[in-house]
């Protein structure tokens, strides 16, 4: 029997079902990947500033007698923040808090550090957070904690350069950039990280986010312009930000500096009391002249051994 061309070419390739269904697989799969890299995409800024706004919170704490603050940003973005201090502080602080909370959370806190640590404090909220005003993003933040550290400095007639800088987790970002560009008598920084894409590498290893992201505040690259004292801490289970990353943000110090790993703290775990004993030290040393002459001549990149300094808080 003859066979006419198409039967002929049918008849040498067979068809295969199973790989048309493979292809039709492999499309699909290719499809929800990038859905899913334009979803991260879309909400990155939601995913990293998840911004919590008043009222949430205990906007009226009994014991904290704050004076509220509204001040502007050099966009004109107006920011909130409460302010809080004893008679006679031994050092002013700005406190930049984590991507999660808002100053409507932190009365009580922000009373303890008052009251036991002797220390007049400045928390602010990030634009989008809180009471303040406008939408988050690295740009935004930074600068508004430029326009808090100048308040501050200006609220206590002091130099910028000579507030003490606090940054917890993406605040530790926005502390240490601040200290980079308009130094610090002290900074502490807490559950801090080297950049965002290598947290978000860790969280989301399928996606290419290191290419992707918008938002970097990399701070591995920011704290080699700090050469002021360093006191930082970080959770040796911390399931957001690894340990590891805490560690390389430290070593990439290049001045005095005391690195506390908490054992077995996670990272929204409350302060541990040997945290609180480290930087009540650390305020010692910044506060007394002589002492402060010490630290900034005992060697760029001195370091106080991590296991020294658990031991010493024990």
């Amino acid at each position: 029997m003859l066979m006419n061309g198409a039967e002929a070419t049918a008849a040498r390739h067979p068809r295969r079902p199973w790989l048309r269904r493979l292809r039709r697989m492999a499309v699909s799969a290719a499809i929800i990947y990038l859905v899913l890299l334009a979803l991260l995409m879309l909400f990155e800024e939601a995913l990293i500033f998840p911004a919590p706004r008043y009222p949430l919170g205990d906007w009226s704490p009994a014991a904290l007698g704050q004076e509220e603050v509204f001040f502007e940003a050099e966009d004109g973005t107006r920011l909130h923040g409460w302010y809080v201090a004893p008679p006679s502080p031994r050092a002013y602080v700005l406190f930049c808090h984590g991507n999660g909370e808002h100053v409507g959370f932190l009365g009580d806190y922000l009373a303890y550090l008052r009251d036991e640590l002797n220390i007049a404090v400045f928390a602010f909220d990030y634009r989008g957070y809180g009471r303040s005003e406008g939408k988050p993003n690295e740009e935004g933040i930074l600068a508004d904690g430029r326009a808090a550290q100048a308040w501050l400095a200006d609220r206590a007639e002091i130099a910028p350069g000579e507030v003490v800088l606090w940054g917890r987790s993406i605040g530790g970002a926005v502390a240490i950039d601040l200290a980079a560009a308009n130094g610090a008598r002290g900074l502490i920084v807490e559950r801090a990280f080297t950049s965002l894409p290598d947290v978000a590498a860790l969280h989301f290893p399928w996606a290419p986010v290191r290419w992707l992201m918008r938002n970097r505040l990399d701070s591995l690259r920011r704290i080699q312009d700090y050469r002021g004292p360093l006191l930082q801490s970080h959770g040796t289970v911390d399931s957001i930000v690894p340990f590891g990353l805490g560690r390389r943000l430290f070593e990439a110090h290049p001045g005095p500096k005391e690195f506390l790993p908490l054992q077995g703290h996670d990272h929204n775990d409350p302060p541990a009391p040997e945290w609180h004993d480290r930087i009540d030290h650390f305020l010692d040393q910044l506060s007394d002249s002589a002492k402060l002459s010490d630290l900034l001549a005992s060697g760029t990149g001195a370091k106080i051994d991590s296991r020294e300094s658990s031991k010493r808080s024990q």
